[in-house]
């Protein structure tokens, strides 16, 4: 791949993940034309085979960080990274492979694999932040098409990405959709998951999963009150909080107030 030095150069990596967050970025279809044609798409293996080395001035990290080799790649590619920003619940939580850190991990092998002495892997999944400095955190499982535009597009521009810190209650009110807490006494993570999704589960009268992980200062507790007022026992309001980003602090923090 020719290299353009008048373009700044953009890197998309992965670590351990579903690949959702990336084929969101070549979901973005037109979008993605211009995005192409304001940067040079150094390395993206998605979407290319081709690569060039070297350093970069943006790099999009999708997933989180679950064996040695992953640590150790992480820290090459921060070294390498001019502004780092981290994409989707794995990257940014843990993601749903982080339901591992409440458990024994050998007991997971030994029940998976027939051979688990082969498997080499940490502990733990855990976001990149926990790794190395990250300069943004953009959440979802997947991420918003509209909130990664909005990334690309700020820091192409030298300026703060601008995303909304709001919950899904917010969303939903904007929609004009009855609260399925209140109206149903649905089970709803929407009023400490943060803004992203437009409400999407609400709209189909369904409770929200958490899948923008925590907004800022959300109130667990009260929310859990409220769960058990609908009848969710303690056991519940524990799977609850463990799905998409259940290493995030007050999900995690929340669920293990309920552990027996």
């Amino acid at each position: 791949m020719a290299r353009s030095d008048h373009k700044p150069r953009l890197g998309v990596w992965k670590f351990a993940s579903c690949d959702g967050c990336q084929l969101t970025l070549l979901d973005c279809e037109d979008e993605l034309l211009q995005v192409a044609g304001a940067v040079d798409i150094a390395y993206f293996p998605e979407a290319t085979r081709g690569s060039v080395r070297g350093t970069y001035d943006l790099s999009l990290v999708e997933g989180s960080i679950t064996t040695l080799h992953d640590a150790e790649r992480i820290q090459d590619v921060r070294r390498r990274s001019r502004t780092l920003v981290t994409i989707g619940a794995c990257a940014t939580a843990g993601g749903i492979q982080a339901l591992r850190n409440f458990a024994d991990i050998d007991d997971f092998m030994a029940a998976v694999y027939a051979h688990p002495e082969y498997i080499e892997t940490l502990s733990t999944s855990t976001p990149i932040a926990d790794h190395v400095p990250v300069d943004f955190e953009l959440r979802g499982c997947p991420i918003s098409k509209q909130q990664l535009l909005e990334v690309v597009s700020a820091y192409l521009c030298g300026r703060r990405p601008v995303t909304p810190a709001h919950s899904v209650c917010l969303d939903c009110k904007l929609r004009g959709n009855v609260c399925v807490m209140v109206a149903h006494g649905t089970p709803c993570l929407g009023p400490m998951t943060h803004s992203g999704c437009n409400a999407l589960c609400p709209s189909y009268n369904r409770g929200c999963y958490g899948c923008y992980g925590p907004k800022e200062n959300p109130n667990a507790p009260a929310l859990s009150e409220r769960l058990d007022q609908l009848g969710m026992g303690r056991a519940e309001r524990l799977r609850f909080y463990r799905t998409f980003n259940a290493w995030a602090g007050p999900f995690r923090e929340e669920s293990e107030r309920h552990e027996p």
